[in-house]
């Protein structure tokens, strides 16, 4: 029996060699760069949350809930049906003018494995069994063995997208999607996606695709010194960061700001978690608000190193401003009021000067 599965499992690599030529990569310009990116799974069979976050290896199991935006109350053994797309958290390296995934996952080959099966099945088609053999030196896929472990390289980007920086997304694209229905839904423009993912034909989009994402991020005041820079966090997610400390967010409702303030949970590098005060401010920690007259000052996440957390305040103005509509009109208004005054002015003078 597992002399046949080896087999077949010769025979679908080698065919497929001959036939398949749909690779998803992803254009990445800054070389040895690095930046946080999401990409879509579908598992094969009926799981739990637990299992997904071992295969991919991701480090904090509330980080990927924090992508799926999940109540962080979610169960670990929570189930995840076969047709439900979880998005996994990663990170994301530039090399060779192309995105992968930062040496992680890696799978350790099982008894009657083959690589096809790995590639389409395990990893649910987010990689072909060529890319897995290439970035591993394997110089023939239809050759592994159990206990054998392949880094699985997830496509993503850093690259900013219209001069701005976006969280890249890899989409797993349903059947019967289109490009224009794709870009409404993720609030972008058809010709950006088709570009980002080099594709001249719309109407080439395929089910099962890989299709990259711009996904907005909020801006935010982290350091470039800090351990967790770059950061960046998609719209409707969040995510735990200065081990554990504290806990952001990301959401359009804020205009795109990220908002932080302590996790209240256990520091997994520290004793306890630094104070998150703000200097120069009383009684203003990470989260905190305060304001006068027209000015709204924030003591904000700043990042972190080894030994602390760093906090900034930030000032600025809530009042409505002015609309350049309304200026305009108001100065209109102002020069055919002085020219109305002047004129009645001239008439009183006239009048009783005569």
């Amino acid at each position: 029996m597992g002399y046949a599965k080896v087999l077949l499992g010769v025979v679908l690599v080698t065919a497929l060699a001959a036939t398949s030529t749909a690779q998803t990569k992803l254009k990445c310009s800054i070389e040895g760069s690095t930046c946080p990116a999401l990409i879509d799974y579908l598992s094969p069979n009926n799981t739990n949350i637990t299992a997904i976050q071992s295969l991919f290896q991701v480090k904090k199991f509330r980080n990927l809930l924090g992508a799926n935006n999940l109540p962080t109350s979610t169960p670990s053994d929570k189930n995840v049906n076969a047709t439900e797309k979880i998005r996994i958290p990663f990170t994301c390296l530039c090399a060779n003018g192309t995105g992968v995934s930062n040496r992680k996952p890696v799978y350790k080959v099982q008894k009657d494995d083959f690589m096809y099966h790995i590639a389409k099945e395990v990893f649910s088609g987010l990689v072909t069994f060529q890319q897995i053999a290439d970035v591993n030196g394997v110089p023939d896929p239809n050759r592994i063995n159990p206990g054998q472990e392949l880094w699985i390289p997830l496509p993503c980007s850093c690259d900013k997208v219209n001069g701005i920086k976006v969280v890249h997304y890899g989409m797993l694209v349903d059947e019967g999607s289109t490009v224009e229905g794709i870009a409404e839904q993720y609030g972008t423009t058809s010709a950006t996606l088709l570009t980002l993912n080099s594709m001249a034909d719309p109407s080439k989009l395929q089910a099962g695709q890989v299709l990259d994402i711009p996904l907005p991020a909020c801006s935010s005041h982290v350091s470039n010194n800090s351990l967790d820079y770059p950061f960046l966090l998609a719209n409707g997610t969040y995510v735990y960061t200065a081990y554990n400390c504290v806990k952001c967010k990301c959401d359009s409702a804020n205009n795109y700001t990220l908002q932080c303030e302590s996790s209240e949970l256990k520091s997994t590098n520290w004793t306890k978690c630094p104070a998150m005060k703000c200097q120069g401010a009383d009684s203003l920690f990470i989260g905190n608000k305060t304001s006068s007259g027209c000015n709204q000052t924030s003591c904000v996440y700043s990042g972190f190193t080894s030994q602390t957390i760093l906090t900034s305040l930030v000032t600025e103005s809530i009042c409505p401003a002015l609309s350049a509509a309304w200026k305009i009109g108001f100065k209109g208004l102002g020069w055919n009021f002085f020219l109305f005054i002047s004129f009645q002015l001239m008439i009183f003078l006239s009048l009783h000067l005569s």
